[in-house]
């Protein structure tokens, strides 16, 4: 009977080791890894094994995180190749090579080495969340046969390299999952653009979607400067390679980047040991003016602007019916394309699209000036590094694509103008040129008239009336107000100039809505006339 019973517990006790995961971090040659088992990083941060995702009975071999309430998975290696059942064996070969099989031994996924290894091979799980092919003698090294950080999921995780080896023509990029059922690759994809100005780009299929803008020595050019209290990011661009990687401040937080399909958004999560979940930290795109080239060439984002899409100085809108923003700006005056041109300096602006673009690190910014000066074809140009004084020279051909204002950070930006755009200076005394004003001038315009009018009456209206009108009311006034006069501006198929615009103009109903009144001075506009001229002085 006691034999028996030392059997039975003997039996249990192998079941038990079977399903379990290794006690290390590694395998070798003469070990695999079935469905059911698991290997645990060093630390115990990642966990390596097969598993279903979603609502799928397929499945996969991945890389998650350990001791997580909700499984998150950061790499697949079978994405495409799903196993349908329960067969799946993960073991090193006598070549060396990480191969995956399923039922009759048939090859589903291998690491694919390039070249036979002889010398013992074992697999390793990293603290970092990296899985690693390594000579079995080199526990130290950092120089591996193979890793999965240089075939990324739609994750990426602290120490990878997004980018190129260029030496070896290796990319390395994310791309979403098709579905939280299904980690085949989808159409949602980050990658760096390999081009003199490299940045760092988003797709949605064969469109681009988001860029980044060129790195300009300390950050992308649409990123902001501020200091992150989680990660440092860091851009490498030599002869070897081409790559953007994160590295964590404090080592013990958890931090990932996602590419996500289903929202069509770039996420970064950092775990909250609190409430044991992941928590949102920035999206991507962040706004409307994220969305590449929203406002066609030569249009600029602003993102408190009305409307949010606008011509830069010296431009006007493409479209007759001021609201197709896609087909963008033309300019007001050609260019003579000759050293007669000249440029205008932009202030705090998202660099244009850089695939047509051209970087030499030596040149200071007025032979970057001259250099564009004497190409007919360059549109602007720039310092290629604003560390310091700032230095080196980036120059655009062509149409200037996806611009966008910054109120905190961006660069300076030099844009090819003609010599008469350049000398206009004032009207003829004979003359007064009536152009359409912007829209931060009129704000200005009936904040003062409103104020104006306040200081005039506030000896005559009682007090308890006075407090009808408080801050929030009247600045509903000014906004409205500034609506209507935009509405005349741009949107209407007449542009239509009011030309007597002052408060007791502006009629308000019950509920403190403002409309505009009183066009007897107004002059229309044709849809294409941005200026008009008279020789009488009326109105406001």
């Amino acid at each position: 009977m006691g034999v028996l019973s030392f059997l039975f517990v003997c039996c249990k006790l192998l079941v038990f080791l079977s399903e379990s995961s290794f006690a290390s971090d590694t395998i070798t040659s003469s070990q695999s890894l079935s469905d059911g088992r698991t290997l645990v990083s060093k630390e115990g941060s990642f966990e390596l094994g097969f598993f279903s995702p979603g609502s799928s009975k397929n499945r996969y071999v991945g890389v998650w995180y350990k001791n997580m309430p909700v499984k998150t998975v950061v790499w697949v290696a079978n994405r495409i190749n799903p196993i349908n059942d329960s067969s799946g064996l993960l073991v090193v070969n006598q070549t060396g090579n990480l191969v995956l099989t399923s039922q009759n031994k048939s090859v589903v996924w291998s690491a694919n080495l390039s070249k036979e290894v002889r010398t013992p091979v074992v697999l390793q799980l990293l603290d970092s969340g990296n899985l690693v092919l390594r000579g079995e003698r080199d526990g130290g090294s950092e120089t591996y046969l193979w890793q999965s950080f240089d075939y990324p999921s739609d994750t990426l995780l602290p120490g990878m390299k997004l980018g190129w080896d260029l030496k070896t023509g290796l990319e390395r990029r994310i791309t979403s999952w098709k579905s939280p059922d299904d980690p085949s690759p989808g159409n949602f994809i980050w990658a760096v653009e390999r081009q003199d100005n490299p940045e760092l780009i988003m797709w949605k299929g064969s469109r681009k979607f988001q860029r980044s803008g060129p790195w300009n020595g300390l950050k992308f050019s649409a990123t902001s400067l501020r200091p992150n209290p989680i990660f440092n990011f860091s851009f490498v661009s030599n002869e070897d390679e081409l790559y953007f990687t994160i590295d964590l401040i404090d080592k013990a937080v958890f931090s990932r980047i996602v590419m996500n399909q289903t929202l069509y958004l770039r996420q970064r999560f950092t775990w909250d040991k609190a409430t044991q979940s992941w928590e949102l930290y920035a999206n991507v795109p962040r706004d409307l003016c994220d969305t590449y080239a929203l406002c066609g060439a030569y249009g600029i984002c602003i993102i408190s602007g009305m409307p949010v899409c606008q011509c830069l100085k010296g431009f006007k809108p493409k479209s007759r019916g001021y609201v197709d923003w896609s087909q963008g700006c033309v300019r007001d005056k050609s260019l003579n394309y000759s050293r007669q041109d000249g440029f205008i300096k932009f202030t705090a602006m998202k660099l244009p699209d850089s695939t047509s673009s051209w970087v030499s690190k030596s040149m200071n910014l007025n032979e970057c000036r001259e250099k564009c000066l004497d190409n007919s074809s360059c549109m602007a140009y720039t310092n290629s590094d604003i560390r310091g004084e700032g230095s080196g020279c980036a120059m655009w051909f062509g149409d200037l694509i996806d611009i966008r204002y910054f109120q905190d950070g961006g660069q300076d930006l030099y844009i090819r103008m003609s010599a008469s755009e350049l000398g206009a200076k004032g009207v003829s005394r004979t003359k007064i040129v009536v152009t359409v004003i912007s829209t931060a001038a009129l704000l200005a315009v009936v904040i003062a008239a409103g104020y104006l009018v306040h200081k005039r009456r506030r000896n005559i209206v009682d007090q308890e009336r006075c407090k009808i009108l408080d801050w929030s009311k009247r600045f509903h006034i000014i906004c409205g107000t500034a609506r209507g006069v935009m509405y005349l501006h741009q949107d209407s198929r007449l542009r239509i100039i009011h030309r007597d615009l002052k408060a007791s103009n502006v009629l308000l109903d019950q509920d403190m809505n403002p409309k505009i009144s009183d066009f007897g001075l107004a002059r229309a506009f044709g849809g294409d006339e941005t200026e008009g001229n008279t020789k009488r002085v009326i109105g406001t």
